[in-house]
């Protein structure tokens, strides 16, 4: 998964609904652990702006 720096708020609604935690804010990125990523997607559905992908 991946994040798009020019349309994310750092709203961090990905990082709440990630339900392994492979989701984290540093300071003005998104960071995926893929590791732990189960590719769900569910990050990619709650995004506002639309700004998660795979």
């Amino acid at each position: 998964m991946r994040s798009d720096k020019e349309k994310c708020m750092y709203c961090g609604a990905c990082v709440g609904s990630c339900p392994k935690n492979a989701i984290y804010l540093e300071e003005t990125r998104v960071v995926f652990d893929e590791e732990r990523c189960v590719k769900c997607r569910i990050c990619v559905r709650v995004c506002p702006v639309g700004a998660i992908s795979e």
